[in-house]
């Protein structure tokens, strides 16, 4: 990859290493997303899903390797400098992490009132066109609690992108929701990407939408990169590890029963112990 290149990419990482205590999570990982493209990560259960995404959120300090992130190395940054780049950055959690105390308007505004100097009517209008953008509209009064989970993941979208973020990260868009609501937001992602040109890195173990979404699929496992390729590379990969992962089959799932029952009982099916 050219300098050139390099300093176009929204997100850029080098050798990224990081341990909890001894324990190496993740192995020398090199990760890239271009400018107003849908990344999707992928992986197992420990893979260092959600600590790469620590990372790239700046939530986490590295024990080597690097964290490039609209051309600014994080790892680098004062106080100040981070905080402007939180302005270009937004983030919508598995959960929606909306405040119960606090109608759905109000939550969608937190970010103006954190980074801006906006006027009440201004922040009103603002969050009015966000709902819009989400199939939200008219629901700014309404308590969290009214909402069903479809909503609350369109609510905490508006507020991720209330200040017209450079970079959108969504973990798990589509975890506990049926296939149609799903399937929603899968569209609703796309519409944003092509709207507002933003890069969307999106967390998920949901193969449909992950398929549907993708313009590349990064596929972590125990810590490395597995795969990186499009929809069609990695759907069509001959890689048997890249498969299992992708249809989440265990290791006793893919094991035949005569292998399985000998690692259980060391015993092979003749009978005799197994040497």
């Amino acid at each position: 990859m050219s300098s050139d290149e390099a300093g176009n990419l929204a997100i850029r990482v080098r050798d990224l290493v990081t341990h909890y205590g001894e324990r190496q999570i993740l192995k020398g990982i090199d990760f890239d997303v271009r400018p107003a493209e849908i990344m999707v990560i992928m992986g197992g259960s420990g893979s260092g899903k959600s600590t790469l995404m620590r990372h790239l959120l700046a939530l986490e300090a590295a024990t080597s390797g690097s964290v490039e992130v609209l051309g600014e190395d994080i790892g680098r940054l004062g106080t100040r400098a981070r905080a402007e780049l939180s302005k270009k950055i937004g983030v919508a959690f598995q959960s929606g992490a909306l405040f119960s105390s606090l109608s759905v308007g109000e939550n969608i505004q937190l970010p103006l009132a954190e980074h801006t100097k906006l006027n009440a009517a201004t922040k009103a209008i603002m969050t009015r066109m966000k709902l819009e953008v989400v199939d939200l509209a008219g629901f700014e009064d309404l308590m969290p609690s009214e909402l069903s989970g479809g909503m609350i993941k369109r609510a905490a979208l508006a507020r991720a992108i209330i200040m017209d973020p450079k970079i959108l990260f969504w973990d798990e868009p589509s975890a506990g929701l049926d296939p149609v609501v799903a399937a929603s937001l899968d569209d609703l992602i796309l519409r944003l990407r092509d709207a507002m040109q933003m890069s969307i890195v999106v967390v998920t173990h949901e193969l449909e939408s992950a398929f549907k979404i993708a313009d590349r699929i990064t596929i972590l496992d125990q810590g490395h990169i597995l795969a990186v390729g499009t929809v069609d590379e990695i759907k069509n990969s001959d890689n048997e590890r890249i498969q299992n992962i992708l249809h989440r089959r265990t290791e006793e799932e893919i094991l035949d029963a005569d292998e399985y029952l000998r690692r259980l009982t060391g015993i092979t099916v003749e009978g005799s112990p197994a040497l």
